[in-house]
């Protein structure tokens, strides 16, 4: 691809499919000079998509340098519309603001670990291959073996419990404390072979280690409070009818979003572990979805990840930030 051919919408330069890429848009609405964030660039797809549809500007943030280096295609494709930014979605309201931009037209946020991190075995997320026990999407901080190898029994059966929501995490974490007391468990399919001789497969197909590697790699990237970070920055970037549109991946993800979007726009009252109970405000959003919306069959059966997809949105009003609000 030269930087004159532009690419096909809705197509990357790697091998990547976006969830709900049509829906997204649909709530997006793309218009020319505007301008628009995605805030989990991962392979570009929502990035790429935006582009193509209209003449706007898009700022992508990823925390993985990885993404933000394979991104330099997409650089050289949309020069001058397309800027990428390291770091976390969570502080993009102080990202874009060190750029000179305090006001968004729409901002698109895919939850979760992306397609291209599960795939590289050294990257440590999936159970899959083997690799290093890593899971760190910024590449840096405590890895997933350091917690593995240095919390403590009742630590590790909660973080099991909480963010994989496992029935048998105590039994798991015990046999994880027996094991590193012989050797320290460094590779994904030590912990993968570790939980299968405690977590037997069911019916449902799911292997017995996702819940372990999802909640370790929640943890060690504090996911749920990235979330929730995200979601309040974004309350001060987009202006009023500007849109959010936001794919989660598991219940625990959509549950805060799903809460925020509620409390904001006064259809709820806000009350989660999460996100405390607030007190009643003039409203900071406007539902767009008052359900989640779920991929159809022809994109689950060419996508199998998309499956536990949900996607919610909403629209600013006028109103002040909520965080801001005297």
């Amino acid at each position: 691809m030269t930087p004159r051919t532009r690419p096909q919408a809705g197509r990357t330069t790697r091998e990547h499919r976006p969830v709900l890429l049509k829906e997204v848009l649909g709530i997006l609405s793309p218009t020319d000079g505007a301008t628009y964030v995605d805030g989990t660039f991962g392979a570009g797809g929502y990035t790429q998509a935006l582009l193509d549809a209209a003449d706007c500007t898009v700022w992508a943030i990823d925390r993985d340098p990885d993404a933000i280096e394979d991104g330099s295609v997409l650089l050289r494709s949309y020069a001058r519309r397309l800027h990428l930014l390291e770091g976390r979605f969570g502080e993009m309201a102080d990202l874009l603001k060190a750029q000179g931009v305090t006001q968004v037209d729409g901002i698109a946020l895919d939850l979760g670990v992306s397609s291209m991190q599960l795939d590289k075995a050294g990257r440590g997320f999936s159970f899959r291959a083997d690799g290093p026990l890593d899971m760190r999407m910024a590449k840096e901080g405590p890895s997933a073996a350091d917690i593995v190898n240095q919390e403590d029994e009742q630590t590790l059966a909660r973080i099991l419990r909480e963010y994989g929501e496992e029935k048998k995490s105590r039994r798991i974490a015990r046999r994880i404390v027996e094991l590193r007391n012989r050797q320290p468990i460094t590779r994904t399919r030590e912990l993968a072979e570790l939980v299968a001789g405690v977590v037997k497969q069911d019916k449902s197909g799911i292997d017995p280690a996702t819940r372990t590697f999802q909640a370790l790699r929640i943890h060690v990237n504090d996911e749920l409070g990235e979330i929730e970070r995200g979601l309040r920055a974004a309350e001060t970037l987009l202006k009023p009818q500007a849109r959010i549109a936001v794919v989660a991946f598991h219940s625990l993800e959509d549950r805060i979003v799903k809460t925020f979007f509620r409390a904001r726009s006064a259809t709820g009252t806000g009350t989660s572990r999460h996100l405390p109970l607030a007190p009643k405000r003039t409203p900071s959003f406007r539902l767009l979805t008052k359900r989640a919306t779920r991929p159809g069959e022809a994109e689950t059966a060419a996508n199998p990840r998309a499956r536990s997809a949900r996607l919610r949105a909403a629209e600013r009003t006028e109103a002040a930030p909520w965080e801001h609000a005297a």
